[in-house]
């Protein structure tokens, strides 16, 4: 049975960010995915695996190759999450930038009747 890992957890870790971006342009060989970052050829490995499991990247076999390709659909799950509090954070700055407005109002009603 294949885990399903959360794309919170992919999206969290720099690296996994750079590996998406990278193979976002362009499905590129997991060796010279390796070959880009100053870390171990493994730990390349496991951050393309649990990309693998969030359902961010694909692995095709090209003859002995194994090419990387995204599969950002399951980025939508994120999309739509930073999207409620963009919505409710501008909804209250809209709020506030109506109040400031309002008190910057009576304070010049407030100037002028002196």
């Amino acid at each position: 049975m294949e885990t399903r890992r959360d794309v919170f957890q992919a999206i969290a870790d720099p690296t996994r960010r750079q590996i998406i971006g990278m193979v976002a342009h362009k499905p590129q060989n997991v060796n010279s995915l390796a070959e880009k970052f100053d870390v171990t050829r493994q730990a390349v490995s496991l951050h393309i695996k649990i990309l693998i499991e969030c359902g961010l990247i694909e692995i095709k076999k090209q003859g002995r190759e194994r090419i990387c390709e995204a599969r950002l659909d399951t980025l939508s799950e994120v999309s739509a999450w930073v999207e409620q509090y963009k919505t409710f954070w501008t909804s209250r700055f809209t709020a506030l930038e109506n109040h400031l407005e309002t008190l910057k109002s009576k304070d010049n009603e407030d100037t002028t009747t002196r």
